[in-house]
């Protein structure tokens, strides 16, 4: 990091990190990666005088700020009712359709839970669905091992599908 910059250099890295993560993926997105990329960048680039101690501390802050703006979104478009009764499911990558919004509130509701069992299990999620890192990179970030991360993730995905499912039957 440059001595004394309060706006990080990854910008750019986390456009790319949002692009990848949709692409081939279906289309009608109501928010796609790039608008939600601009409003964290925004809120990190209002952010004066933070002083970013590197690249984990920057991805950390910047997928719980999408996290949040997701969730954000959710709410204000009304989608604290439920009431389709559809299977909610959790994909790699941020698949924001207006009629999956309340997946999102879902879902972070079962996160929160989730990081109070787990907390490396609970930042593993954020940054790989709310932040749409890689397995490579959510490692990097966090400095442990990328088989490490694969195996939180997996292990972490099972139990968020089996309290989703419980939440989802009648």
């Amino acid at each position: 990091m440059r001595p004394g910059s309060s706006y990080p250099p990854y910008y750019g890295e986390l456009r790319q990190v949002a692009a990848r993560a949709m692409r081939n993926e279906r289309p009608g997105h109501t928010m796609q990666p790039t608008a939600l990329v601009h409003e964290a960048s925004l809120k990190l680039a209002g952010a004066a005088g933070v002083e970013w101690r590197d690249r984990a501390h920057f991805f950390g802050v910047a997928a719980r700020l999408m996290r949040e703006i997701l969730v954000d979104y959710a709410r204000q478009r009304g989608a604290a009712k439920r009431g389709s009764g559809a299977r909610i499911t959790l994909d790699d990558s941020l698949l924001i359709a207006e009629d999956r919004l309340a997946d999102v509130l879902a879902i972070d509701e079962v996160v929160q839970r989730l990081e109070a069992l787990d907390a490396r299990q609970g930042q593993i999620v954020e940054l790989r669905f709310f932040g749409g890192l890689s397995v490579e990179e959510v490692a990097e970030v966090m400095k442990i091992s990328t088989p490490t991360v694969k195996r939180e993730w997996q292990s972490a995905k099972a139990w968020l599908h089996r309290e989703l499912a419980q939440r989802s039957a009648p």
